[in-house]
Parts: C-alpha cells; sequence; structure tokens
C-alpha cells in the first residue's frame, strides 16, 4: 500500500487516496502510508464508513476542513507512535544472535521422514467431507465481521441470531460442496535434508549424505530473521533457523515444506452465483474455500506429524486441541509474524513445484491464486514455537539483502511493516 501511494506521488494523483480492510488500521495508514502521498490519505474502517468519507471529500464546503483535521490527527499518531518506538528497545543483530534458541543438539537424533522428495495428493487421500469437522470457525464469522469465538458466538445475546442464521447456510452449503463436488483438493509436500547456518540461513541438500560442510553448495537456502528486541528474563531472540541443526553439529536434519488449496473450482461457483446477482452465496463459497483449505493444511500436518514424518505417532487431538497448536513442532507461513518476507514463498514454490503440481501459482506480489491456498514450513523440534520477528534494524536488513543477493530498497520495500527505523 505505501509501495502504491509512492507511486501515484510519483505520477502525480491528486485524487483521494482511501484504504480500509480487515489488515489495515489508522496507525498504519498514518505512520507507513500518509507520508508517502500528498493528496488526501483517509482510513476507513469498514465499508459502511465509505459513504461518509466520500460524501465529506466531495462536499465543496467541507472537504478541505475535513482533509486538514484528518492531516492534524494522522501527525498526531505519528508522534505518539515515535514517542513509544524510543521507549522500545532493541539491540545490534549480533546480541540478538548471541541471544539465540539454545537447542542441546548433543542429545537429539533427528528423526527421519518416510520419504524423501516431493509427493503430490488430492482428495483421494485428503476427502473434502473428512475436512469439514477440522475446520475452524472463528475466522469464518470475522470474515463476516461478526466479533466472537466459536461455538459461544451461537449463543452471543447480540450477534447470536445472526451467527447462527449465517452457520446453518454455511452448513447446508457444504454439504453441496461435499456432495456435489464443487471443489477440488490438492496438496504438495517435500522433506528435504537441512541444517542452518548457525545464524539465520537454513540450507537444503539434494539429499542425504553424511554430514555437510560449508563448503558444499546446498540444493536452495530457506532465509529467516531474528527477532531484534531486548527481552527481559533471559527469554531468547529467536529466528526459525533455530530449529534446524547447524552444519558444526555434524547432524542430518531435516525440514518440510507444503502447499495446498481447496480453491481449484471455486471461480466457476462464484461466476454462477454473480450471474444471478447472488452476491451472498458468491461471498459464502470463497469463504468456505478459504476454512477448507485451512482445515487440509492442518489434516496435513497431523498426517506429518503421525505418519509422513512421524515424529509424533502416537498423537491423539481433538479439534479444538489441533486449533490451540497444543502439537508438537510448528508450520510457519512466509509472510507471516515468524517469517514475515513474502518473497521467500519464491524459493518453497520452486524446490515444490507447486503450481505444476497442485495447480497453485504466485502473483507478482507473491500472492497465492486461488486464494484458498495454504504454503508453509514444518519443523519437528519440540522446542519450536510460534512467535511474531516483530520490528528489526537497519543492520539486519542490510545483512538479510546481502544473504538474499538483493537490493538494500527493494529489500525495505517487502519488510517495510517490520523496519524500526525510517526508510
Amino acid at each position: 500500500m505505501a509501495f502504491v501511494a509512492g507511486e501515484m506521488e510519483r505520477e502525480g494523483f491528486k485524487i483521494p487516496l482511501l484504504i480500509g480492510g480487515a489488515t489495515t488500521s489508522k496507525v498504519h495508514t498514518a505512520v507507513k502510508i500518509e507520508q508517502h502521498y500528498s493528496g488526501p490519505v483517509v482510513h476507513v474502517l469498514d465499508a459502511s464508513r465509505a459513504v461518509g468519507v466520500a460524501s465529506a471529500l466531495l462536499s465543496d464546503t467541507n472537504r478541505d476542513a475535513f482533509v486538514e483535521e484528518t492531516r492534524a490527527e494522522y501527525k498526531e499518531v505519528r508522534e505518539r507512535r515515535a514517542e513509544r518506538r524510543r521507549e522500545t528497545k532493541t539491540q545490534t543483530l549480533e546480541q540478538a544472535r548471541a541471544n539465540n534458541v539454545q537447542v542441546d543438539w548433543s542429545t537429539i537424533v533427528p528423526p527421519v521422514p518416510s520419504f524423501t522428495g516431493v509427493r503430490t495428493y488430492d482428495e483421494t487421500q485428503f476427502p473434502l467431507g473428512d475436512l469439514v469437522p477440522r475446520i475452524d470457525w472463528t475466522p469464518f464469522f470475522q470474515t463476516w465481521e461478526l466479533a466472537g469465538h466459536y461455538p459461544d458466538i451461537l449463543e452471543d445475546e447480540r450477534v447470536g441470531p445472526s451467527a447462527r442464521s449465517l452457520f446453518s447456510d454455511a452448513q447446508a452449503m457444504l454439504r453441496k460442496i461435499v456432495e456435489e463436488k464443487w471443489l477440488k483438493v490438492r496438496a504438495v509436500v517435500g522433506f528435504f535434508p537441512a541444517n542452518s547456518d548457525g545464524a539465520e540461513d537454513i540450507n537444503l541438500w539434494a539429499e542425504d549424505r553424511g554430514p555437510k560442510t560449508e563448503e558444499r553448495k546446498p540444493l536452495a537456502t530457506i532465509h529467516t530473521i531474528r527477532q531484534q528486541m531486548v527481552k527481559p528474563d533471559g527469554r531468547p531472540n529467536s529466528a526459525l533457523a533455530d530449529f534446524v541443526a547447524p552444519c558444526s553439529t555434524g547432524l542430518t536434519d531435516w525440514m518440510g515444506l507444503f502447499a495446498v488449496t481447496t480453491g481449484i473450482g471455486v471461480d466457476a461457483k462464484v461466476a454462477e452465483f454473480e450471474a444471478v446477482h447472488d452476491d451472498y452465496s458468491s461471498i459464502m463459497v470463497k469463504a468456505l474455500a478459504d476454512r477448507l483449505a485451512e482445515a487440509l493444511a492442518e489434516r496435513l500436518h497431523e498426517r506429518v506429524r503421525r505418519e509422513f514424518w512421524g515424529y509424533a505417532p502416537d498423537e491423539h487431538l481433538d479439534n479444538s486441541a489441533i486449533i490451540r497448536e497444543q502439537y508438537q513442532g510448528i508450520r510457519p507461513a512466509p509472510g507471516y509474524p515468524a517469517c514475515p518476507d513474502h518473497t521467500e514463498k519464491k524459493t518453497l514454490f520452486e524446490l515444490l513445484g507447486a503450481t505444476e503440481r497442485a495447480g497453485i501459482e504466485l502473483t507478482e506480489s507473491f500472492a497465492m491464486f486461488p486464494t484458498a491456498a495454504v504454503s508453509g514450513y514444518f519443523f519437528w523440534n519440540p522446542q519450536a514455537a510460534y512467535f511474531g520477528v516483530g520490528k528489526i534494524e537497519r543492520d539486519q536488513v542490510e545483512d538479510y539483502a546481502r544473504r538474499k543477493g538483493m537490493g538494500l530498497k527493494e529489500i525495505e520495500r517487502w519488510l517495510a511493516p517490520i523496519l524500526a527505523y525510517d526508510r
């Protein structure tokens, strides 16, 4: 969004720029976007507020006052943000590395997956009907801007009636999706011998040939990012690479990669609904496809833990425990808090052949298409835990650009949301 605002400024645009969507906020707009564009920039909380904002911007008598008031408000937001930033303590990359996650690799024998390389699965191995009981419904209600956690939301005094009606409609459509096979399941998963470089890079090897050395060229490298905030109570500054055995240990460790989709076929159904102006069903089928994709990712991860990698063969967790992530290992995704760089998807997709094998494509901004898709990594280590990288300093950004072989300005654009400094 900041990049688009900058391009609008470069092209001499003067029209208002309205910012909205689930991942946006007034703070994000004020701090990251408004300063890139000299025209009016306004955050709109939700679609119902857009009419009022547009009316103010179109008004001959109110426009100037509205724009100046908004700019003054966003300036105050930036000043408060800058004050809080000064209170947030960070440290150098070297200091953060010295405080990494401590794993006693001398006591560990990394589990070996049941197969190496890449395999592809479809609804034969992962039937749509088996995914329905694994749906996490809370994000579904959030899609419809109904606040609350499932199943409690169904009995909520304020939104309960709407939630129950919506849930009933969703169940009816799910039955049709399964019985009439509206959607296709595609999943691709790969396991590769892996070692970290002792810092933030994870090297993947073509095959297992014993201990790896720094001289041996890897098949590919996964670049991770380390937390740089100063932490109390001796807590570590984590990076995903901490959970993979370093080359110096002489161990052969492993890393899993995956990409799944339940979105093949959704466009055809959306077109059918839109042709008869049934916007409700159009939104519903897309929302359910998204939920089924997440359910597929969870089911695949479960089978990885119990069968394909087999490091937790005796695991028996119900769906609520899985949603609460009460399992061994993690499945972080590029673009999310533990690995916030979307460009890492390129390496993941190339290694898996995700487009050829599963029909999932990457856009130029590294979004996945079909959108009902999930991709990411599998880490087996019991100490692996989800975390957010948080803000990082220029020294790590420069190091990261060098490691990836990309220009600093390009890396700063991709990492803009997590920079602890102004570009």
